[in-house]
């Protein structure tokens, strides 16, 4: 049943977060040059919404797939994006499950593009694992898996804030934790994925891009 698109008062009510807000303009240039003019789009840990609502805005032949494993946060989700057509109804997708979202509800086509932001650093390593696993097989063609988020680079210094918020997380929970580059980059291999395209982010953040094995040298912007 459609949604009933809120009022200003309504969106503000909404869980917010400012990172997102202050990071989506940046991700989004980089989006639009790497994605076609039409694409479906696959969202993992969409949070608030608010890349979602955002990047449609900007780019209105996207089809977008929001999702969360936590039921929970859907309605957020549909209350958020209501009134944007290209947004599709959130659905509940666990990383963690053999097929996503679950074997007796699969998506109705494949994705020209997966996208996650902020999700591996808070989640025990298995999940990055699972998530370039089940990312490769819900792909079609040529399709690209896009990740944003902190890493550790192997040769290249932690800034202050990365490595306060690395002991942050891990005094939380000790499976958290920012994650080697290289090591996300192996998992990703492992799933028949390569690292296409590395472009620095404001706040010590990365955007990172992953083909087919076969693709070229990655990049670094």
């Amino acid at each position: 049943m459609p949604v009933t698109p809120l009022s200003a008062a309504g969106l503000a009510a909404l869980p917010f977060s400012a990172a997102a807000e202050r990071n989506a303009p940046h991700i989004l240039q980089a989006l639009s040059g790497w994605l076609a003019p039409q694409a479906r789009v696959l969202e993992i840990a969409s949070g608030t919404g608010q890349h979602a609502a955002h990047f449609v805005q900007a780019q209105p032949g996207w089809a977008w797939q929001p999702t969360e494993a936590e039921p929970r946060s859907l309605p957020v989700l549909a209350a958020r994006c209501a009134g944007l057509a290209q947004v599709l109804p959130p659905r509940q997708l666990d990383v963690m499950v053999p097929a996503w979202p679950a074997e007796e509800e699969p998506f109705d086509a494949a994705f020209d593009a997966v996208y996650c932001a902020n999700l591996l650093h808070i989640a025990p390593w298995p999940v990055t694992a699972a998530f370039f696993r089940r990312a490769a097989r819900a792909l079609r063609g040529q399709g690209v898996v896009v990740v944003y988020g902190p890493f550790v680079v192997d040769g290249e210094a932690l800034a202050p804030s990365n490595a306060a918020f690395d002991a942050d997380l891990r005094a939380r929970n000790p499976a958290w934790g920012l994650r080697a580059l290289a090591d996300v980059v192996q998992a990703a291999a492992r799933a028949s994925l390569a690292l296409q395209v590395r472009q620095a982010m404001p706040a010590n953040n990365l955007l990172l891009r992953f083909g087919p094995a076969a693709s070229p040298r990655a990049a670094v912007a």
